[in-house]
């Protein structure tokens, strides 16, 4: 599937060779590219242009990809994908919690980065509000003991999922707390969605990760550390913006040493 006519990216880059691969394979799916060396024209060019979608480099002269991309978050609510070193998997979890959706590692494949761009676009976009935390809540919160198999998962109307007091409608991609509609990232959304759906049935961090990268994506199947650390970044934030804390939840408990699934129901 191709970007809509007229949607552009901006790619924020200081290597020029590198910046102009990602021009090229962004411009292979449709988009018009805007290419930048450093931080503050990509803000620039953020603002001018609102893009679709954000590739942005972590390391750069003068303000780093990360302090970019929580500026970007802050004015717009397109795709952002970080861009990290191999050896630094802590940047892809640091770029999670200043608003990105996805990262790839460096050096990176263009296909890769072509996948990556396509699963995102193939979504529709949703309005963000500025980062409410900048990573992980810290930890992952008590094993809870498993609802009788019998309960019922959460209750659905015409395709709309409902379990204490959260709304999700997948058709209008909208999240409700208690009538209050909430600005969730893509992951975030895609998350909640797989949970809500799944029940009281515990969904790996595995099986997360691999659901973010969309099923379309098989690039690169294996599922590493710095992945399932951005699942729990995800889900942190998620957490904090539904207002539901890790060691008394009442809509995500965590499962330890193995991932999440919904809270009873109250």
């Amino acid at each position: 599937m191709r970007a809509g006519a007229g949607d552009s990216a901006v790619v924020v880059e200081d290597d020029d060779g590198i910046r102009e691969l990602i021009g090229t394979v962004l411009q292979q799916i449709g988009l018009q590219v805007i290419a930048v060396g450093n931080g503050v024209d990509g803000i620039a060019a953020v603002a001018e242009h609102s893009p679709v979608l954000v590739t942005i480099d972590v390391n750069m002269p003068g303000i780093d990809g990360f302090e970019t991309a929580k500026r970007i978050r802050a004015i717009s609510s397109a795709y952002i994908i970080m861009l990290t070193a191999r050896d630094e998997e802590i940047d892809a979890l640091q770029g999670l919690g200043a608003g990105a959706d996805d990262y790839v590692l460096k050096p990176f494949r263009p296909r890769e980065l072509r996948a990556r761009a396509e699963a995102m676009l193939r979504r529709p976009r949703v309005v963000e509000a500025a980062p409410t935390g900048d990573g992980p809540t810290g930890g992952t919160g008590p094993v809870v003991v498993a609802a009788p198999a019998e309960e019922p998962p959460p209750s659905a109307s015409g395709g709309v999922l409902q379990h204490n007091g959260v709304v999700l409608d997948p058709d209008a991609y909208v999240v409700k707390r208690d009538g209050a509609e909430l600005s969730l990232t893509r992951s975030e959304f895609e998350l909640l969605h797989a949970l809500l759906e799944s029940g009281r049935r515990v969904r790996s961090k595995d099986e997360l990760a691999r659901l973010l990268r969309s099923s379309d994506y098989v690039v690169n199947p294996f599922i590493g550390d710095a992945d399932r650390r951005g699942v729990e970044v995800h889900i942190g934030n998620l957490r904090k913006k539904l207002a539901d804390s890790a060691a008394d939840p009442y809509l995500i408990e965590t499962v330890r040493g193995v991932g999440y699934r919904l809270a009873a129901a109250r």
